[in-house]
Parts: structure tokens; C-alpha cells; sequence
């Protein structure tokens, strides 16, 4: 059975070090967070994780979800009482407002959190995850008597929540769908129609369900200009808040599939269930996009999370396997062979692993914060800048994360060889759970069309401007400090192939959008890649900080100036193939005709 160790000490360096996250006190919720309470939140979710959460992962594997006859889903063993854990510790409304009965402590904190329940049981973490994404979506949509009558108990988790978007028919054009919405003289609705594809639709862990789900008004415009959002619970809630009967929505099956056996991925049948409008009439696509940002998101931290598990455990698998002689010479003579961690290759699969790991902890941590800003800070001028940078980083998170999450649980399940292969040391199902992050939320591909199609040029390219401006700044103000020119150097050099590639598309796409379409997956991973790069120099300039005050431990920053060196030599170098990709265009791409494939 796989290990799992919460990295809070490195989240809490992260936070305290390279972030300062002490200098926010100014914003609503920080003054809350001081050192000790941030501390004190991450150790014990470490504990939830590492001791309730972790041991159920393969439980939930090997059963996966039950329907029953009449409909109900039934969770593996031990889920209901784990989720009553995260309840009873109050984890789903960490960050939500107080007056719903949330903590409203940063929600950089949530990010953190959910590193590690994503890590210990990403099928479990799903749950509390979406429930928290339709919390965010009715919170910034739902009218004040929507908010009053779901939220206080989707906070505390008695009621869990979902997002309804896909059809039978259509995923990401969601202009296509053909869920109906008829209004009744109430004010309410009546919701007809098939979503598929749901994660957490139905289960045993709450005793409401509150689906959030895109239909079309009778005599609505077509296409995606017609889209309203509502709000349907699985049971009807009352005026007192009570519940009431149970409404017109039912599982009609669970979808089998490749991995996250232990999440129930619902058909939902809409047979006249009552809905009740989130929002504007036709403007329902806005709204879920608040919803759809903070799932994204949440993926991208999926994709990191098993990146971190699988490392963890093929790291500690090759400090015990023995097989072979170092090629240097015997290293462990007291042995009969050498430990596989002495070999050049399982030390660069570990180490590339490792070096992407820290800097997308960095990354997500980053841009959580730069979230609590967005919806904070009471300055303007910050809210706007705050919303470019997560407007911008969402795609690239959620697409770059989740790729190379899903690279990585395959790269630490080939250090165990063969034993990668077997069930019982659990490296095959993080390979199968990964493989959905670059999926669902909107396909990797489609992240990629999101980045270079809208985001780039979004406001007159205001938000890559900016990100380009600080990097630049970054490190022309580092590059005369001994100490950072080797990390801040091979930086400057694939900011300038980010600069060019954007240059490109802005010269070569708009005559010709093949070009775009045919470069758009190089650039999201060559913009990542310099994200992750700007991640390690701020890494590498605080752990220089610590280096002489570390006590008897400086091998641990030590080690994080050796990390970021092998990711400017070994991965940063990345960015120079993913240019000339781009710059090929998309002819040979597109050549062949259709029915030549």
C-alpha cells in the first residue's frame, strides 16, 4: 500500500518565505492567519489526510460506487465516516464567508488544503471540492434569498453540492444543449432534460444535493447566449429551510470507467425537477464560469497533488530496491546490490518530478493569492490586475499541471518496473486517477485554444503584458546578484521565446487561425514552463535567505538550490523545441486530406 506525507513544511515556506504571506494582513481574513494558525490549519489537515483520508484511497479503487434499484448510490467503506471528519472540522467552509458560517480565512489556504486531500484520496476530495465550487458560483450569482436558503448548510457540508453541464450530445459547445426550463407561475421552474458525466451527482454523504445546472429557457435566442443557470437540490428545501419532498432528478447510472472509481460520475435524469434562476435569464454561462474558473483550477492542484504521491512513493521505493551496481562503482558494500536510487536515470525521472512538483506548489499558491486579492483587497486598480493574472494562469494551471501530473504518476510508476504494473503497490491508480484531470473541466486542448485564442489578446493583451513586465523586472533587478545570475540567465532566455512565440501568433494567426489552433498546446506548455522558472528563482532567492539561519538543517535549502539548477539545465531548455514548433506553423498539419486518416 502507498505512503502519503503531507508537504506542509514546504507549503508553509512557501507561504511564510517566498510569499510573505504576513504583508496580506491588510485584506479581510488575513489579520486571521497569522504564522501559528497557518501552521496549525496544515498540520492538522496533514493529519486528516495522511490517517483518514490516505488508507481509504485503494478501498475506494477496489469498490468504487454502488446504484442501487431505486436509484440511491452508495460510496465505498469508510467514506461516509471520512467525510464526516471534513465536516466536523469545519474544512469545506475554511475560506467562506462568516456570515454564512464559513471561516473566511484566504482562500489560498483552501488551495493548499486541497493539495493534500487531492494527494492522500483524489476520488474522496471530490466531494468537498465541488461542493466548494458551487458555494463560490452561488456566492458571486445567487440572489440574497438563494444564498440564505443553500449556503449555511452546503458551508458545513450537510448538504454537498454539483455542477451540471454536459449532455449526451455536447460537452464543450455547450451552445448545443437541449435541457429545457419551463417557468411556472411561482417564479420557479421546471427542468427537463440528460446530463452526463457528473461527478458527485448522487451518493450517501449528505442528505441534500444541490445540483447547479445549465438549461434554456423555453423560447430563449440559441446557441450560448441563450443559457440560464439554476439552482435544483435533490431534495426540496422549504421556506424554513427544512426539507421538503424529494424533487424530479435521479441517477439514472454510473458511468464505468478508468479511474477515480471511488467519485459516483452520475447520468442525471431531469424528469420536471424544480429549479429556481441563478442570476440573469440567458446569462447562466457567466455565472457557471465561476464555478468552471474554480474547478480549473482545482484540477491543476489534482494534477499536482498525484505528481507529489507518486513521487513520494517511487522516491522511497528506490531508496530500498536493490538491483544492480552503481555504474560509478559499488556504492553500498555492505549489500548485495546497490540501491536503484544510485542509478544517473531513476535520478533524473525522480529529479524531474521533484523539480516540477515544488515549482507548480509555488505556482498554485501564487496565483491563490493573487485570487484572494482579486475578491479582497479594496483597491481597484489591484481587484482588476489580481483578475488578469488568474484570468490568464487559469488555462495554464488546469492544462500544464495536469499534463504533466499525469507524466509524472507514469514516470514514478516506471521506477518500480514491473511492480509499477501490480495493484498492490497502488502506482497504477494514480497513473488511471491522473489520467481524467486532463479531461474534464474542459480538455487540456481546449485550455490551450482558451490561452492563445482569448486570453493573450484579452483587453488589449493587458494581462500577458503584465506578466511579461514582472518577470522582465524580476530579473533584470536579480541578475547582478552572484548568487541568482545562474537561475535568473536561462530564465531571461526562455522569456524571450514566450515573447517571440507570442509575437508570432499576433503576426501569423489572425490571416491564417490554423497557425494558432496548430501552436496553441507549445504555447500553453512553453508559458508554463517559463511560469514554473519565474516559481524557482523566487524559490531559490528565499531559500538563499535561509541557508544561514537554518538550524542543522541546511541540507533542505540546499537541496532546493540543487532542484532549481537541474530545471534550468534538464527542463527549462524545453522552451527553445516549443518555439520551433509554434514558428513551423500548422501546413503539414493540415494537409492531408480528411480521409487520409
Amino acid at each position: 500500500m502507498p505512503d502519503y506525507k503531507a508537504p506542509v513544511d514546504d507549503a508553509l515556506f512557501l507561504l511564510n518565505d517566498v510569499f510573505h504571506f504576513d504583508r496580506y494582513g491588510n485584506l479581510p481574513g488575513f489579520a486571521d492567519a497569522s504564522p501559528d494558525i497557518v501552521e496549525a490549519i496544515l498540520g492538522e489537515a496533514a493529519k486528516l489526510c495522511e490517517q483518514s483520508l490516505a488508507p481509504l484511497n485503494m478501498v475506494g479503487d477496489a469498490e468504487g460506487c454502488t446504484r442501487h434499484d431505486d436509484g440511491r448510490v452508495t460510496t465505498p467503506t469508510g467514506f461516509r465516516d471520512a467525510f464526516r471528519q471534513v465536516v466536523d472540522g469545519g474544512w469545506i467552509g475554511l475560506s467562506v464567508p462568516a456570515e454564512f458560517g464559513g471561516q473566511g480565512l484566504p482562500s489560498t489556504l483552501t488551495q493548499a488544503v486541497n493539495e493534500f486531500m487531492c494527494s492522500a484520496n483524489m476520488a474522496f476530495a471530490m466531494y468537498p471540492g465541488l461542493t466548494q465550487g458551487a458555494i463560490a458560483a452561488l456566492l458571486a450569482h445567487g440572489s440574497d434569498a438563494i444564498k440564505r436558503k443553500y449556503l449555511p448548510k452546503m458551508v458545513t457540508g450537510e448538504w454537498t453540492g454539483t455542477m451540471n453541464l454536459t449532455e449526451p450530445h455536447c460537452g464543450t459547445d455547450l451552445g448545443l444543449l437541449r435541457t429545457k426550463a419551463a417557468k411556472q407561475a411561482d417564479g420557479s421552474y421546471k427542468i427537463t432534460g440528460t446530463k452526463i458525466f457528473i461527478s458527485a451527482g448522487e451518493h450517501d454523504l449528505s442528505s441534500n444535493i444541490i445540483h447547479l445546472v445549465l438549461a434554456r429557457i423555453e423560447g430563449a435566442p440559441a446557441g450560448t447566449k441563450g443559457i440560464s443557470l439554476f439552482v435544483v437540490p435533490k431534495i426540496v428545501v422549504n421556506d424554513d429551510g427544512s426539507l421538503g419532498g424529494a424533487n424530479g432528478v435521479s441517477c439514472g447510472s454510473l458511468e464505468h470507467k478508468m479511474g477515480i472509481h471511488g467519485n459516483a460520475t452520475c447520468v442525471m435524469n431531469y424528469d420536471g425537477a424544480t429549479g429556481w434562476l441563478v442570476g440573469d435569464e440567458n446569462r447562466g454561462l457567466n455565472a457557471m464560469f465561476t464555478m468552471m474558473n474554480e474547478a480549473r483550477l482545482g484540477v491543476g492542484v489534482q494534477g499536482l497533488a498525484l505528481s507529489e504521491v507518486a513521487y513520494q512513493n517511487a522516491a522511497r521505493y528506490a531508496k530500498e530496491r536493490l538491483q544492480g551496481r552503481a555504474i560509478s562503482g559499488v556504492k553500498y558494500s555492505d549489500r548485495p546490490a546497490d540501491p536503484i536510487i544510485v542509478h544517473p536515470d531513476i535520478r533524473r525521472t525522480l529529479m524531474t518530478i521533484r523539480a516540477f512538483n515544488e515549482a507548480a506548489r509555488a505556482l498554485v499558491l501564487w496565483t491563490a493569492l493573487r485570487g484572494d486579492i482579486a475578491h479582497r483587497s479594496g483597491d481597484a486598480k489591484e481587484r482588476q490586475s489580481a483578475d488578469d493574472h488568474m484570468g490568464l494562469l487559469t488555462p495554464v494551471i488546469k492544462g500544464v499541471l495536469t499534463d504533466r501530473g499525469f507524466e509524472n504518476a507514469v514516470m514514478a510508476q516506471q521506477v518500480f518496473g514491473g511492480h509499477g504494473y501490480i495493484v498492490e503497490h497502488g502506482m497504477e491508480q494514480f497513473v488511471r486517477d491522473a489520467r481524467i484531470a486532463q479531461i474534464y473541466e474542459g480538455a487540456n486542448g481546449i485550455q490551450a485554444l482558451d490561452l492563445v485564442g482569448r486570453k493573450i489578446g484579452k483587453d488589449g493583451g493587458r494581462a500577458l503584458m503584465a506578466f511579461f513586465n514582472e518577470v522582465q523586472g524580476y530579473i533584470k533587478e536579480k541578475s547582478a546578484d552572484e548568487q541568482m545570475k545562474g537561475y535568473v540567465a536561462p530564465l531571461g532566455v526562455s522569456l524571450g521565446h514566450l515573447q517571440q512565440a507570442s509575437m508570432w501568433f499576433m503576426q501569423n494567426a489572425m490571416t491564417k487561425p490554423d497557425n494558432a489552433g496548430a501552436g496553441a498546446t507549445d504555447y500553453l506548455h512553453l508559458f508554463g514552463l517559463v511560469a514554473l522558472g519565474y516559481m524557482w528563482c523566487r524559490i531559490v532567492e528565499a531559500a538563499i535567505v535561509k541557508l544561514p539561519e537554518a538550524d542543522g538543517g541546511p541540507s533542505r535549502y540546499s537541496a532546493k538550490l540543487v532542484t532549481a539548477r537541474f530545471f534550468m539545465e534538464r527542463m527549462l531548455p524545453e522552451t527553445a523545441t516549443r518555439l520551433a514548433r509554434i514558428e513551423a506553423g500548422s501546413a503539414s498539419t493540415m494537409e492531408l486530406a480528411d480521409d487520409a486518416f
